[in-house]
């Protein structure tokens, strides 16, 4: 399966195109913003890099040969507004659009707790930012394109445990103190193409004490 990673050059999604290129299943068409960055994504193992922008092109030539995307890519919590808007949104929807133009399979979203609109949670810079992001789920999600949308807490560098917690919504109080680490996430978002279990639904996920291959075959 040839698999387009969003955001390919960020700390989850090199991670991602790593885990793409050690698992003999999947091959890496890494996605980048920079040809400064081509060359450390071949290293890291993706089978093709592509340069291109989510936010100033028609992304329909992005994901031709592709069988599956996922969307690691994201302006950040600490961005304005409408640079927020204009990638994690709208360059998302774009995404999407071109994906159900060219006949992809699946589309794995990464998204974030708090997205579903229960955003008391969140205040400030992080607020835009999870809106934008249940926008572009939802989006998603009507578009008729094979979906999994990936809600993860707080993100850490912290080496992989390779067990989490995955439910349809936290409640409030149950986010205190709690995280996943990107390695773990990566992970995650990988297993979630081929998994039926995961097919067209949506979860949130924090580290915990299930092997990641059975929280995703239990998750119902």
């Amino acid at each position: 399966m040839n698999v387009l990673v969003a955001g390919a050059n960020g700390h989850t999604g090199r991670l991602i195109v790593q885990k793409l290129a050690l698992d003999g299943v999947h091959h890496a068409y890494a996605m980048v913003r920079s040809e400064d960055q081509v060359e450390s994504l071949k290293n890291l193992g993706a089978e093709r890099v592509i340069v291109a922008d989510l936010e100033a092109q028609d992304l329909s030539a992005v994901v031709r040969g592709c069988d599956a995307v996922i969307f690691a890519a994201g302006s950040g919590s600490k961005t304005g507004p409408e640079k927020t808007i204009g990638v994690d949104e709208e360059g998302a929807n774009k995404l999407v659009d071109a994906a159900k133009m060219n006949g992809v399979k699946r589309f794995v979203m990464l998204s974030s707790v708090g997205a579903d609109g229960d955003i008391k949670d969140y205040n400030g810079s992080l607020k835009h930012y999870v809106e934008a992001k249940g926008r572009a789920d939802r989006y998603l999600q009507e578009s008729g394109v094979n979906y999994t949308i990936v809600r993860p807490g707080l993100l850490t560098h912290a080496p992989a445990k390779g067990k989490v917690d995955i439910r349809k919504h936290y409640e409030y109080e149950e986010h205190e103190g709690r995280s996943i680490s990107r390695a773990d996430l990566a992970h995650v978002l990988v297993a979630s193409l081929d998994n039926p279990h995961v097919k067209n639904k949506i979860f949130e996920m924090y580290s915990g004490q299930d092997p990641i291959d059975k929280a995703l075959r239990d998750f119902e």
